[in-house]
């Protein structure tokens, strides 16, 4: 029963921790855009560059 009384405002302190880091990553944005940066992977740039023409190259 001691325990408890240890135990329980912890928790809430846990508790109330956590609940402020999560407005404080919903106010700076951070789940605003949750599928760009998984379909930016899948939008890569495959088109070939030519090579540079030197023009002392004969």
């Amino acid at each position: 029963m001691e325990s408890l009384f240890l135990l329980i405002p912890i928790s809430l302190v846990l508790i109330g921790l956590l609940v402020w880091i999560l407005n404080w990553s919903i106010k700076s944005g951070q789940f605003d855009d949750l599928d760009g940066p998984g379909e930016a992977i899948l939008m890569d740039d495959d088109t070939p560059t030519l090579p540079k023409v030197s023009e002392h190259s004969h």
